[in-house]
């Protein structure tokens, strides 16, 4: 059974900074993509960032320059650090896994697997 286990939201100012980790089980070795993905109040799941096995990323545009993903495959954890934070990130931010492709998917159809979500709320 595949568990993911997101961390690391919570509540910062414009320009600060969070690092989300996320914790996987059950997946059978490491050959899967991992992603992040955001969704906003009454809007669908957006593609924040993702990386393939060996570390080939990508990220959406509104976040290139700022967050940066990774992975430690003998942890079977991924990251997201976020840095320079805006209002405009504030959202659910949840982690997902799916079958190794290229290249990477930035849709959820893409991903079998995924966590309950951590929220990440950015306010003055």
């Amino acid at each position: 059974q595949v568990q993911l286990v997101e961390s690391g939201g919570g509540l910062v100012q414009p320009g600060d900074f969070l690092r989300l980790s996320c914790a996987a089980s059950g997946l059978t070795g490491s050959g899967s993509n991992m992603a992040w993905f955001r969704q906003f109040p009454g809007k669908e799941r957006e593609f924040v960032s993702g990386i393939r096995t060996r570390g080939i990323t990508a990220a959406a545009d509104s976040v290139k320059g700022r967050f940066t993903i990774s992975r430690d495959n003998s942890e079977n954890t991924v990251y997201l650090q976020m840095n320079s934070l805006k209002p405009e990130d504030t959202a659910v931010y949840y982690c997902a896994a799916g079958f190794a492709r290229i290249p990477i998917g930035t849709f959820p159809k893409d991903y079998t697997y995924w966590g309950q979500g951590t929220q990440v709320t950015v306010s003055s």
